[in-house]
């Protein structure tokens, strides 16, 4: 099942991760996709507040994983694979502790690790449109 929306304004994120999580209700492990720029980690900090989450949401990417405490969902985990040039490197920080926790799991760069990947995920697409600067975004189960 895919979904495609139109995003024309950041004050229309709030709906569109509010439709993600009706679709995919009970999916734990989100992957996030989209060139440099395409809004990735903004998606994300909207996802985190609307799961919860006070603390201040950033890209992970020198630290690779980032861990946001909620009240009643427990841990979030946030990861950018950005910088990882092997899996050996992903392997090394226990992926599959976080994976099959059953807490979420926001994942940037999941093309990076693509092999470690569980099968069952939800892949969101971020598309940049050069014209008017909207994002065509797909939600995707794998």
């Amino acid at each position: 099942m895919e979904q495609k929306i139109t995003c024309k304004s950041l004050d229309e994120l709030p709906n569109i991760v509010e439709k993600l999580l009706n679709s995919f209700p009970t999916d734990r492990i989100f992957a996030f996709k989209g060139n440099l720029g395409a809004g990735k980690t903004t998606f994300i900090k909207i996802l985190c507040k609307k799961l919860g989450v006070k603390d201040e949401v950033v890209s992970p990417t020198f630290a690779i994983i980032n861990e946001y405490l909620t009240e009643s969902l427990g841990s979030i985990f946030h990861f950018d694979f950005y910088r990882i040039n092997k899996v050996e490197e992903v392997m090394d920080i226990g992926y599959e502790e976080y994976l099959y926790s059953d807490n979420y799991c926001l994942i940037e760069w999941p093309e990076k690790i693509e092999e470690l990947l569980p099968q069952d995920i939800v892949y969101i697409t971020i598309i940049e449109k050069q014209d008017n600067n909207s994002r065509i975004i797909y939600f995707m189960k794998r």
